[in-house]
């Protein structure tokens, strides 16, 4: 169970078997350590959590559980908001969201 916190989402997510990190590569995801490149069809987002700093309501991210058609799992972090990355945008947009209950 998390704690309400970024970091304890992304420890938690990773307890449950979302252990991948995941950077854009191009048009879509690539682990990190790995020369793999996940298209965005191959992809499903099974859970997404959002954060807003205590102090500033600019501080926003989001963290993506996304899970591969190969059963690689992994997390996205972004800025949430006028700050997100066009890129990831780019890629999630054709993501689909099923998400895990």
């Amino acid at each position: 169970m998390t704690d309400g916190t970024l970091v304890g989402t992304l420890a938690d997510l990773a307890h449950r078997g979302f252990t991948a990190a995941f950077a854009v590569a191009g048009d879509g995801l690539r682990a990190a350590g790995t020369v793999r490149t996940f298209r965005a069809e191959d992809l499903t987002i099974r859970e997404f959590h959002r954060f807003e700093g205590v102090s500033d309501p600019d501080d926003m991210s989001i963290v993506y559980a996304i899970e591969s058609r190969d059963g690689t799992r992994g997390t996205l972090v972004d800025a949430f908001g006028v700050y997100s990355s066009p890129a990831v945008t780019h890629v999630l947009e054709r993501v689909p969201i099923r998400l895990a209950r």
